[in-house]
């Protein structure tokens, strides 16, 4: 079956040999916006199918998130056959994405050089953990240790406590935002030009570039970060805080926010302490003042607290855990979950174009193994 595309990267093929998650997410972003994308996996499969539980029709929910979107095929690249498939395959791609470690691709006769000449326009993109060079060059690099190495773990967790992972896979769902971008960069010159390009992405760059705003606090000081826990380093209240049922956040940016904030917890004498009179003293004076909001939030509501917070102008939120988050009713009006046939249910582009927006067109390739199989035993 044919299927009619739009989207802003309709027409655009992309060839997309990554696994794990950089890759496949960086694959799925530009599905979802209408290029067509083919998942080449390696005959045993991208290894995120056997990752888990949870698992769904035997096939790890870590891949479905990542794969929809998609065609799928398998291809066994350490072969001259399978060289010679992807060189078909190629031929009238845009896009090349991979996150093979450094080196293998060479080895097979597939690096960038060789294929930027048989292919002049084809953008190539690679995600790798540390770069071909340089002294950590062409090392594997996973999440969490990209977080321990580019010191993101060093300022995450409470103030007395040990380094803490960001619990979601920060610096590989970013990665993958960075090669996004990067390959619209480069399809973009390729009009002026005509020729596609290398785009390299790495986790240690990316994990570096995210340290805003303790590098530029380190650069202007020289003082080490420390962990202040759900508080802002620079700013106060910038906080989670406890109340009467469910613990809620609370920022504060400037005057105007906290001379509200003391309005709807009806604590003039607040407002008015000289301590907290300006952004720099409510941070320096953190310590009372996180008192006095604990005392003022003991007896109130959580949920309502927020909800009046943010409705006067104070941004404010209780704090959700991932069912309650994926439920909640702005979730749902802001389109956030797509649901594919009658097996696949997701998170939706967070990217919102108002005349060529994201489409869910295909499931994630479960299959692609098994058909292969089958194709291999009638031959």
């Amino acid at each position: 079956m044919t299927l009619y595309v739009t989207g802003a990267l309709a027409g655009v093929r992309v060839i997309d040999l990554s696994r794990v998650l950089g890759g496949p997410y960086c694959g799925q972003v530009l599905g979802d916006h209408g290029a067509d994308v083919l998942k080449v996996e390696p005959p045993k499969g991208d290894e995120t199918r056997f990752w888990g539980p949870p698992f769904q029709d035997g096939v790890a929910a870590y891949y479905l998130g990542l794969n929809r979107n998609k065609r799928g095929t398998t291809l066994d690249l350490s072969t001259p056959a399978g060289v010679e498939a992807l060189y078909e395959l190629l031929a009238d791609a845009d896009v090349l994405i991979e996150n093979f470690k450094t080196g293998t691709l060479e080895k097979w006769g597939l690096g960038f050089d060789l294929l930027s000449q048989r292919f002049p326009r084809l953008i190539h993109c690679r995600i790798s953990g540390f770069g071909a060079d340089g002294p950590l060059g062409g090392r594997v690099g996973y999440d969490a240790a990209i977080q321990a190495l580019c010191g993101i773990m060093s300022v995450n967790g409470e103030a007395q406590g040990e380094p803490l992972r960001v619990g979601i896979p920060l610096v590989d769902q970013c990665t993958g935002m960075n090669a996004v971008s990067g390959i619209l960069l480069a399809l973009y010159e390729r009009t002026q030009s005509g020729l596609g390009q290398f785009v390299e992405c790495s986790l240690f760059d990316t994990g570096i570039s995210l340290l805003h705003p303790y590098s530029s606090n380190w650069f202007a000081s020289r003082q080490p970060p420390q962990r202040t826990g759900n508080a802002h380093v620079s700013l106060y209240p910038y906080d989670v805080f406890p109340t009467a049922s469910v613990p809620v956040f609370i920022g504060v940016g400037n005057n105007r926010q906290f001379a509200l904030l003391c309005d709807c917890l009806d604590a003039p004498a607040l407002r008015d302490d000289p301590r907290f009179a300006e952004p720099a003293l409510r941070s320096i004076n953190r310590i009372p003042l996180r008192q006095l909001l604990v005392e003022l939030l003991a007896d109130r509501q959580g949920a309502a607290v927020a909800d009046r917070l943010l409705q006067s102008g104070v941004p404010a939120a209780p704090q959700l855990d991932v069912p309650a988050a994926l439920n909640h009713p702005h979730t749902a009006h802001r389109q956030m979950l797509v649901t594919i046939g009658d097996g696949y249910r997701g998170v939706a582009s967070p990217i919102k174009l108002s005349r060529t927006p994201a489409s869910y067109r295909l499931a994630p390739p479960v299959a692609a193994l098994e058909r292969k199989k089958k194709e291999s035993h009638h031959g």
